[in-house]
């Protein structure tokens, strides 16, 4: 029996001691050189990334600088911008130049108004730009106190019809303005011709009114229309000879007449 137990633990040590011998013989490689080895892959790795990266902004900077360099200096731009800015006066110049020539070469005349100013206007406020600009020349107008003969297209429709007649077109922009029987234009050329002076230059020689550029009219509140006397406004008058009620021949389509004390 002693011998059996003595022959088992003897195998249990051969056993363990096998096992480790075993264990030993297998091949182990040396931790730090295993380390070593990754640092330098890693090294490797990072040293072609940041070869690329700093390649790529080489490129980039080039582009940039290549940029810069095409593109004009700042004294070249103001130069250039001073020399635009000239063109763009002279050639405004030019054009208010010749506004501002005499008219007898024009060839849309306004016969029978050779002493006065005729602005065609209207005092309706349906379009807002419209009623702004008509207001703007009327009042740029009467600051120089000269006779101004106002036409409210809107007032009598006659007016319209002859301004129409004498541009000679079927439609036209509202205010129109005529200086000694010549046509001058709008509202941006009446600004214009004021903000450059010129427009006082136009009505020189023009008699002067007495009273001033912002008094207004007792007759008619500056509407320069008044009711018909001979109608009373309504547009209708009784004929004996024929015994029944007739067109009234003095007012127009409204019932109106020009003012006698203002428009005379």
């Amino acid at each position: 029996m002693y011998g059996s137990d003595d022959q088992k633990s003897s195998s249990i040590y051969n056993r363990s001691y096998t096992i480790n011998s075993a264990s030993t013989d297998f091949p182990v490689k040396p931790y730090p050189y295993s380390s070593i080895q990754r640092t330098a892959s890693v090294k490797k790795v990072s040293d072609s990334s940041f070869d690329s990266i700093k390649g790529k902004v080489r490129a980039l900077c080039s582009i940039f600088e290549a940029r810069k360099a095409s593109k004009p200096s700042s004294d070249d731009s103001q130069s250039q911008t001073k020399l635009k800015s000239e063109k763009s006066f002279s050639s405004s110049d030019s054009k208010l130049a010749s506004l501002s020539s005499p008219y007898e070469s024009t060839p849309i005349r306004l016969p029978g108004t050779e002493d006065r100013v005729v602005i065609y206007f209207t005092s309706l406020r349906g379009i807002r730009r419209t009623y702004e600009d008509c207001y703007a020349v009327r009042m740029i107008l009467k600051f120089f106190r000269v006779h101004i003969d106002e036409r409210d297209i809107s007032m009598d429709s006659s007016y319209r019809k002859e301004l129409l007649s004498v541009l000679g077109e079927k439609q036209v922009s509202l205010p129109q303005v005529f200086i000694k029987g010549n046509y001058i234009g709008g509202a941006d050329v009446i600004k214009q011709l004021h903000e450059t002076g010129q427009l006082a230059k136009l009505l020189k020689g023009l008699p002067v009114r007495a009273i001033g550029p912002w008094q207004v009219c007792d007759a008619c509140g500056d509407v320069r229309f008044i009711p018909c006397a001979n109608c009373s406004g309504s547009k209708k008058v009784f004929d004996e000879d024929e015994d029944q009620l007739i067109r009234c021949p003095d007012c127009n389509e409204n019932g109106l007449i020009r003012c006698p004390t203002c428009c005379s």
